[in-house]
Formats: structure tokens, C-alpha cells, sequence
């Protein structure tokens, strides 16, 4: 069975979004044939789209699995109705919001998936959490995701805090289990606007 790697961004604004991506994440590691490998720390930003509305709370997560692209989605797509996603308007608010960034060097241009991504390359808020756990992020044509980071640094990033899910994963570790998460910045006041570059 060939198993890939994919990266998964995850957003929300509504409800409580840090308590719904970390549950969002453990939903993902529970799906069939599917393993988290690493997650990015919280970061806080304001809306792309209109700004009345509440700040967006952002993560990026690797994952390997073994199901196919089409079937990842629809699986993702399941998370968010569990969830209690809402659409409100283009760019408006969400309850939660799952995207497949990349899935291995695939590139896909199906009516229900483009990958990579096509709004990687202008979103601060993927491009730092991407790069915290994999620095060398490359997409399938070689571009090096850190090259667009200058770019995009007039949005504005708070780094918040770990998951409590690298944590946990942490604790395992310390137990002599093996844990599935890279290094990650250290939790409390950190302020940070681009990541810290890291080897995993």
C-alpha cells in the first residue's frame, strides 16, 4: 500500500477556533489510513476577506496516508460538517476550515481539488506554519516556499502558542514512545511574525 505525505491547513474564526483546529487534528490522525507526522504552532491573523469579522486562527499539519487525494478531501470535508462548518460569505467566517495544501509531488487539477494549492505562494498564514515544521518545504515544480515569505510579511502573524496535541505527543516521548511531532516554539509569550527555521 503506497502511503504519501500530505499537508493539510486548517482555520477558524468562530465558535472557539484554537479548541476546533486542535480537535480538528485529532480527528485527521483518527481517519483511516491516515497518521498526523507533525503540527505547526497557532498563529492569530486578521481576515483576507471582510474585516468585520473575527481574527482567523491558523496551523499547518503533515500528515502520511494511504488514502487518495479525492478520498482525503471528502474525508476532511466530513471533519468540517462535524464540526458545524458554516459558510457565511466569500472570505467570510468559519467554524472550520480544512484545505489539502499538497499531497507528495502530485499536482492536481480536478473540478474539487487543485494541489498544490493555488493561494499558497500570498498567505502568510501558511506559508510560516508550513515552514515551521518542514523549513525546506519544497512545492512539486522545486519553488522553495521560503522564497515567498518577504512577500507576504506586510499581513500581519501572531505566533500563539503549541497545540495541546504536540504537547501530548511530547509526554509520550518522555514515556519512550515515539512521538510524531518535530521541535516547536517554545509556549507562552512569543510574538514572532515569520518562523523559526528548524531541521525535522
Amino acid at each position: 500500500m503506497v502511503r504519501e505525505i500530505a499537508t493539510i491547513g486548517l482555520g477558524a474564526n468562530l465558535g472557539d477556533p484554537v479548541d476546533q483546529i486542535e480537535r480538528a487534528v485529532e480527528a485527521i490522525d483518527s481517519l483511516p489510513l491516515c497518521e498526523v507526522r507533525a503540527v505547526s504552532g497557532l498563529y492569530a491573523n486578521p481576515p483576507i476577506g471582510p474585516q468585520d469579522q473575527p481574527d482567523y486562527i491558523n496551523a499547518v499539519a503533515e500528515i502520511e496516508t494511504a488514502l487518495a487525494p479525492e478520498a482525503l478531501l471528502r474525508a476532511l470535508k466530513g471533519i468540517e460538517r462535524a464540526a458545524g462548518r458554516s459558510y457565511t460569505r466569500h472570505w467570510g467566517e468559519r467554524m472550520l476550515d480544512l484545505d489539502i495544501l499538497a499531497f507528495g509531488d502530485r499536482q492536481i487539477n480536478s473540478p474539487g481539488l487543485t494541489v498544490p494549492h493555488p493561494e499558497i505562494a500570498r498567505r502568510h498564514f501558511v506559508l510560516a506554519p508550513w515552514l515551521e515544521i518542514r523549513p525546506d518545504a519544497r512545492l512539486p515544480d522545486g519553488a522553495p516556499l521560503a522564497g515567498w515569505l518577504d512577500a507576504v510579511a506586510d499581513h500581519p502573524l501572531r505566533f500563539l502558542r503549541a497545540m495541546r496535541w504536540q504537547r501530548r505527543s511530547d509526554e509520550s516521548a518522555t514515556r519512550g514512545t515515539r512521538a510524531r511531532t518535530t521541535d516547536r516554539p517554545s509556549d507562552g509569550k512569543d510574538s514572532r511574525t515569520t518562523p523559526t527555521r528548524r531541521s525535522t
